[in-house]
């Protein structure tokens, strides 16, 4: 298994861009979904949100919303919410329009895997980001607004994006049949 040198210590890499379990004890849901959302860092809310909304989400356990249809992309175990709108970046999961965000770090969009598809029939974003991943570039943890690693999000969106052109592909004989 690739190993990474962090913070003078060994990391395997499946531990990559894993973020601390604290703060958020309780598995309070969101407010307005009701979905229990992962524990987030301090170092993910500060970087990604002003200083005055990370100070009064610093005072409480906090969780990531990560349901698609959900607005709030933050919660308090107290009921504080930071929605969308109110995030200075998108947020990928919450998008349906392009740009739509899948990486953080090296700056991938779902456009960018559809563009690599179409062009090649294969994408190659995901081993690419495993390499800067074992060349210690990854920072997930403070540029995800999940505070995790992207690598699933992109992973997922690579098969969502060669489904849609097989489906696209399969309608398009049946289109031309009809004429």
């Amino acid at each position: 298994m690739d190993k990474l040198r962090k913070l003078g210590r060994t990391l395997e890499m499946s531990d990559c861009c894993t973020a601390p379990k604290r703060h958020a004890v309780s598995q309070t849901g969101c407010a307005s979904c009701g979905t229990v959302g992962r524990t987030v860092s301090d170092k993910t809310i500060q970087a990604i949100l002003k200083p005055t909304q990370a100070l009064s989400l610093f005072a409480v356990g906090r969780r990531f919303c990560g349901t698609p249809s959900c607005e709030v992309v933050y919660y308090g175990d107290d009921g504080r919410v930071v929605t969308k709108s109110e995030i200075p970046i998108r947020v990928g999961l919450k998008e349906r329009e392009d740009p739509i965000p899948v990486c953080y770090c090296f700056g991938f969009s779902v456009a960018d895997v559809r563009r690599e598809i179409v062009e090649t029939g294969r994408c190659t974003i995901p081993a690419r980001i495993k390499a800067e991943v074992r060349a210690g570039q990854c920072s997930c943890e403070i540029r995800n607004p999940s505070g995790t690693c992207c690598l699933g999000e992109v992973n997922r969106a690579v098969k969502q994006e060669h489904e849609a052109l097989q489906a696209s592909a399969q309608k398009r004989p049946q289109l031309d049949q009809a004429r």
